[in-house]
């Protein structure tokens, strides 16, 4: 049996550290055939979503897939990202955070799990990514 990936277990850790210490988290995402996001959101490729418990609804931070309800211009979706397409996660206020490879799509890796409900979600407004804000610097984790 393969070795799990350290890779969902700090991005759970850095999501608590930033959340503990009153930062917003945000994960940076290489967009490929399994991420289901807004597509007038992805620039270049990525897409920069804002996780923080304020903007998401139904947050799971699983071992293949990150999994929430997330308001865009007003519309609730349905966001699902294999964890091996997030090469970072940061604290917005202050860009600490990590970087990561990204990873190969796993053939054997299910799709993620329908959820019943796409109401009632406590979330904001999330753009895609602030291009006058300047961009954190992150070391590559492998």
């Amino acid at each position: 049996m393969a070795e799990t990936s350290t890779k969902p277990y700090m991005l759970r850790a850095l999501h608590e550290w930033a959340t503990d210490n009153g930062y917003t988290p945000h994960v940076v995402v290489q967009v490929n055939e399994l991420c289901r996001v807004p597509p007038a959101f992805v620039r270049d490729g990525q897409i920069t979503l804002n996780i923080s418990e304020v903007a998401t609804g139904g947050l799971v931070i699983g071992n293949d897939f990150i999994e929430f309800q997330a308001r865009f211009s007003g519309k609730t979706e349905r966001i699902s990202v294999p964890v091996g397409a997030v090469t970072a996660i940061y604290a917005r206020e202050t860009g600490s955070g990590m970087g990561f490879e990204v990873e190969s799509v796993a053939t054997d890796v299910a799709e993620p799990r329908e959820q019943a409900s796409q109401t009632d979600v406590a979330a904001d407004d999330m753009p895609a990514s602030d291009s006058k804000s300047k961009r954190p610097s992150l070391k590559i984790v492998k």
